[in-house]
């Protein structure tokens, strides 16, 4: 992601980015089960949404350490 797109993301509540963690963790599925199938075009977009993954379970993260001090 762009800084732009990280510093949205990090603009956003935490229901949204549950939301979003949530929707990348069934397209990761969807990508796996396609590669096992030999279905995949583009297999780089399992890495882009791994990556994806963690950024916003950083955020979330950062989020909840903030909130508790």
């Amino acid at each position: 992601m762009k800084a732009k797109e990280l510093q949205e993301l990090r603009d956003s509540n935490p229901q949204e980015l549950n939301d979003k963690l949530l929707n990348l963790k069934s397209e990761l599925f969807n990508l796996r089960f396609q590669l096992a199938t030999g279905q995949l075009e583009n297999p780089m977009r399992i890495k882009e949404v791994k990556k994806s993954i963690a950024q916003i379970k950083t955020i979330l993260r950062e989020e909840e350490l903030r909130v508790a001090k």
